[in-house]
């Protein structure tokens, strides 16, 4: 029997355990597929504060992680299964092995939907990025392709005019979902231009380690071409890990969980932090903050239960 199981091990997860192992009730972190959140996939991150030279993602999530293994909290390689929400203690099932809690953070992050090509992975974070805001700031003066048509990509894009000469909107369509006052804000900006009806087939050059351009395919000719620039901004959204509560939490149209009152979900005890419920900043920062609202709110829950 635990007092607190921590789904997830980003800037929300660690957090929440620092909180929670200074509160002496020793949590278990699962440390889940993504070990670590998207951070892990992140290079330099200079807009976390303490680091005025900024710091290598992977490096802030490894100290996140030896603060809270300092204090006491435990960690668990593995994702969870199964979680059953419906009676206390909570149970979760990692890998068959059944875990008991009475309390349950659940901080397991979004993924950034990718386009699945080979290159695209290989070259994340050599150019390749799904966060404009982390890493628009190295495209100075540099020319970058936003990959979709709906608001993530229309606002990145708008974004990474402040430091890129050009931006290129590509869609697969001749026409953007996004909100109208972000398209008209879009056609207005002398430094964005649109590549209509068009998909990224492969990413150049993963032999090079870095991005040199992209090949796109028309897709009412199926004519090829590529396209010179200096980074892939993928823009096509983040899905919510939280496939496992679907019908036991309530959850927003897209799976977003519903947090009230700080990180509390719709079931008593059980508290939600980062990604996993913030569909509208979703920045290290952010996450970490409610990490910390979760593990106090976590505490309150616990010594009003005994």
């Amino acid at each position: 029997m635990r007092n607190v199981v921590i789904i997830g091990s980003g800037p929300a997860g660690l957090t929440a355990a620092i909180y929670a192992a200074r509160a002496n009730f020793q949590p278990l972190v699962i440390r889940g597929l993504e070990a670590g959140g998207q951070l892990t996939l992140t290079t330099l991150v200079e807009n976390y504060p303490g680091f005025p030279q900024g710091v290598q993602g992977p490096e802030l999530i490894e100290l996140m992680h030896r603060q809270a293994a300092a204090f006491g909290a435990e960690f668990r390689e593995g994702h969870v299964t199964r979680a059953d929400l419906s009676h206390r203690p909570f149970g979760v099932e990692v890998e068959k092995e059944r875990i008991e809690t009475r309390a349950l953070i659940i901080a397991s992050g979004a993924s950034a939907k990718l386009l699945g090509l080979e290159a695209e992975r290989k070259l994340l974070g050599h150019g390749v990025s799904t966060c404009a805001t982390c890493d628009g700031y190295f495209f100075r003066g540099r020319e970058v392709v936003v990959v979709g048509g709906g608001d993530t990509a229309a606002e990145d894009a708008l974004f990474l005019t402040r430091y890129a000469s050009q931006v290129n909107v590509i869609h697969r369509r001749d026409q953007l979902r996004a909100s109208k006052i972000l398209q008209e804000r879009l056609f207005r900006n002398e430094k964005i231009k649109f590549v209509w009806n068009a998909v990224v087939v492969d990413i150049l050059d993963p032999d090079k380690g870095e991005v040199i351009g992209v090949k796109l395919r028309n897709t009412k000719t199926a004519e090829e071409t590529v396209k010179p620039c200096d980074g892939v901004f993928v823009g096509i959204g983040h899905s919510p890990n939280t496939e496992l509560f679907r019908g036991q939490l309530e959850m927003n149209e897209v799976g977003y969980l519903k947090t009230y009152d700080g990180s509390k979900t719709s079931v008593p005890g059980v508290f939600a932090a980062g990604d996993v419920q913030d569909p509208v900043y979703r920045q290290a920062i952010t996450a970490a903050g409610s990490g910390c609202m979760a593990a106090m709110d976590a505490e309150r829950f616990l010594e009003a239960a005994h």
